[in-house]
């Protein structure tokens, strides 16, 4: 049975992206950017299944492998497991996620590059 939290419809697309842009488009584990063929996805910081919401708070950019890799574990025990991975050290990690995930969205500028992005698609359509 699919949960309505599941795929792309759980969260508004520039709520999405405002995260993605808040994030530096890049990993917040291994610090992969999307420049660097990153395919980027969303992570709870507290999966579902423990309680977590889909509060911005709670989420961060993930490569998919990162996001793949972790599963429920907590960030410390996934930051913990893969340190030769990441590109600074667990406790830096860390640190770093919970600046990051404090930090404001700018749902604005969202807003705006999907509107600026729905019109040349458009205009390319014509």
């Amino acid at each position: 049975m699919a949960r309505d939290w599941q795929g792309s419809k759980w969260i508004r697309r520039e709520k999405r992206l405002a995260i993605y842009l808040r994030d530096g488009l890049a990993c917040a584990y291994c610090g992969t950017a999307v420049e660097d063929g990153a395919q980027l996805s969303l992570d709870h910081l507290t999966p579902h299944s423990h309680g977590g919401s889909n509060d911005a708070t709670n989420l961060v950019t993930a490569c998919r492998t990162c996001n793949s890799a972790r599963g429920n574990r907590s960030v410390a025990e996934f930051c913990a497991a893969v340190a030769s991975y990441l590109a600074t050290t667990p406790a830096a990690t860390i640190a770093r996620i919970e600046r990051q995930r404090h930090a404001p969205l700018n749902v604005a500028a969202a807003r705006k590059l999907i509107a600026n992005r729905t019109m040349a698609e458009a205009q390319a359509a014509a």
